[in-house]
Order: structure tokens, then sequence, then C-alpha cells
């Protein structure tokens, strides 16, 4: 890989090319802070933003894996867990959280699919002074993130976690992913009202758009309570401007990418690459 100023002001002919998909994909922060990180290593690399609509993706995504200078994607709802079926080698953390947020394209040519969703939502807590092992957490949603942020609680060591959704097939189905590691801890739960959690987690797409009903009611829970929204844009939402304004802690959905750009350094092999190497 080529040394230069990166980003997009410096794209050239060399340029290796990353992206992230997503239905829709206007919300997603990953580019503005991805971007700064690739010119600050002086890689010649650029992470731009692709609309794959449902009912395209398979297209989408194989275009763009057949696609030469195509590195990496990176993905977002509501593609989490489809997005599986793109890669031939999955790693464990997609294995028990049953998505995908980032592929890469290996020297063999393979595709190989990670999760850190999870792994990034729990660093963002425990840096946050929220650390999760011994608490009761509620989770709503039970979708691509939330199965990731599931498995990543449960290894992180909550004493107990209620996993909340309005699709019950999907809760059943992280059950039975977790039964091995979960050890009696993880129980489907009922819509949070008076929810006696220590962190109250919402893992669904509501608060995107403004005029999304609320997850849950943060003004029924009690003194303490963490709020966590994973919703990165808008940054304050509906839920955490409820929550804050009740008096309850909150924790911002940025924490959980923020906390990801390291993984995705490594992940990607940005720190190994010189110029002329294949992706590593």
């Amino acid at each position: 890989m080529s040394h230069s100023a990166g980003g997009p002001q410096g794209i050239t002919g060399r340029t290796r090319l990353f992206a992230v998909l997503g239905d829709p994909v206007r919300q997603v922060r990953a580019p503005e802070m991805l971007n700064p990180v690739f010119a600050e290593l002086g890689l010649d690399a650029v992470l731009v933003p692709v609309h794959a609509p449902v009912a395209r993706l398979s297209e989408v995504v194989r275009g763009l894996q057949w696609t030469g200078n195509v590195d990496g994607l990176l993905v977002t709802v509501p593609h989490k867990a489809a997005a599986r079926d793109f890669a031939e080698v999955h790693s464990e953390a997609v294995r028990l959280a049953g998505s995908t947020n980032a592929l890469r394209r290996d020297p063999d040519g393979r595709w190989y699919a990670e999760n850190f969703d999870g792994t990034g939502f729990v660093a963002g807590l425990v840096a946050a002074g929220h650390p999760p092992a011994g608490k009761r957490v509620t989770l709503v949603g039970a979708g691509g993130a939330g199965g990731a942020i599931a498995a990543a609680l449960v290894l992180a060591g909550v004493a107990r976690l209620n996993l909340v959704d309005v699709d019950r097939a999907r809760v059943r189905t992280v059950l039975d992913r977790l039964s091995g590691i979960a050890g009696g801890r993880l129980h489907e739960g009922t819509p949070p009202a008076g929810d006696t959690a220590d962190v109250m987690v919402n893992a669904t797409p509501l608060g995107l758009r403004t005029d999304d009903p609320l997850p849950f009611d943060p003004t029924r829970l009690a003194p303490g309570t963490v709020v966590a929204d994973i919703i990165m844009s808008p940054r304050e939402t509906r839920l955490l401007r409820t929550a804050a304004s009740h008096g309850l802690p909150v924790h911002h959905g940025d924490h959980m990418l923020t906390h990801q750009l390291r993984l995705y350094r490594d992940f990607f092999g940005l720190y190994r690459r010189q110029d002329g190497e294949q992706p590593a």
C-alpha cells in the first residue's frame, strides 16, 4: 500500500478502498472517524459510505468483493446478520453473535468475517466508568448488533442479562446460541416498564429518525440506572435526552465505534502494510 496524505483529497489510481454498507447509510460515523486514521498512518486508502438496499444487498456486496482494490467492508443496520453469507471464514465472535460488522479480503482471496460490536460496546462501557461485570442488564433488541452485544456482555461477566425484542423468535435464537457460555444468566425479558436493571441498553434502530417511538420509557427506571444507546447519529437520541432530563446517567452510541477503531486497525492490517503489499 502506498503512502500519501490519505483521505478523499489524496485519492489516486493506487488508492485502496473500504466501504461501509447500510440501509439507510446517512447516519454512519465510520468514514469521518476512520479516514483521519488512514491519513494519520500515511495510507493511501479511503472509506466511503455505500447505500445497499436490502433487496440488492447480494449484488452490491458481490460487486464490491469482485472489485480488485476493495480491501474491506464494514456493515451496519440492517445487514449485519445477512452479511455473514458473504464470507468464507467466520470468527468465534461472529458465530456467537450470529452477525458480522467487518469483512476483509485475506491474501488467499477468501473473505473473513469478524464482529467488533460487542467488544467495542463493552470497552466503551468500561472506559466510561460503567463496567458491566456483576451488573443486571436489560438489552432491548436482539438483531445483528444486539446479538453481538449480548454475547460480549455474557463474556464480560454480567450477573443477569434480560434480552427483549418484539420478535420473540429472535430472542430464542440468541438464547439458544449463547446457552453454552451463559451459565443460566441469560433470560428472555418482558418489555421494560419499571425495570430493575442496573444498565438499560437500546440496540434497536429506534431513534435514528426524529419521529421514532422510544424503545422503552426511561422515566420509569430507578434512580442511577445507566441508559445506553448504540445509535451514533443523532448522538443525542430522544431516549438519551429523556433519560438525562430525568436525572439518569447516559451512555452515547459513539463510544462503541470509538473503541472499535483500534480493533479495525488490527483487523485490516493497517499497521503492517507497506508499499505494494497485498492486504494482510
